[in-house]
């Protein structure tokens, strides 16, 4: 793939679910998602910024969604879904996944923000199409599978001080 020039068209696609529980068990702490941001785009053309959050009715939530938006970024909403038997989903695994195969033709480069080898698939066949894929997360909560087949990781456990509040 190619490598980062200052034309590149770039999406940036944050599941984050899987960061805040990444960044919780890991560091108790939460992202910086304006540095995630910067960082991700590295002075190349934005496209589209996505963030996948789940709405749990949980305290200061709608200010964090704003706050996502302010920094710029799209959101998407899921409502988090509570089964008879008590267990609880919401996940966004196929809606970045449609995203990113839209975006594909659109962009060089997507930054796909995650830790979830989910995702492993996706990234081969973005490649494929001719996209670069760069995963940005934490090396100890990041499958394998998915730092192997994405051009570029960005380990956000080696900057902390950058990328958490």
């Amino acid at each position: 793939m190619s490598e980062i020039h200052p034309g590149q068209r770039v999406a940036v696609l944050a599941d984050s679910q899987n960061l805040y529980h990444s960044a919780q068990s890991l560091y108790t702490q939460n992202i910086d998602y304006a540095a995630l941001l910067e960082d991700a785009v590295s002075g190349r053309e934005l496209t589209r910024a996505i963030a996948y959050v789940i709405r749990a009715d949980a305290d200061q939530e709608e200010s964090f969604f704003e706050a996502l938006v302010d920094i710029g970024f799209e959101t998407r909403i899921k409502d988090l879904r509570t089964f008879a038997d008590g267990s609880k989903k919401a996940d966004w695994d196929v809606g970045i996944s449609l995203d990113a195969v839209t975006l594909a033709n659109h962009v060089d480069t997507i930054a796909l923000c995650t830790g979830d080898g989910d995702f492993t698939r996706l990234v081969r066949h973005l490649q494929h199409e001719g996209v670069r894929v760069e995963v940005y997360c934490f090396g100890e909560s990041t499958a394998d599978t998915l730092v192997e087949a994405a051009d570029s990781f960005t380990d956000m456990s080696a900057d902390t001080s950058r990328f958490l509040l």
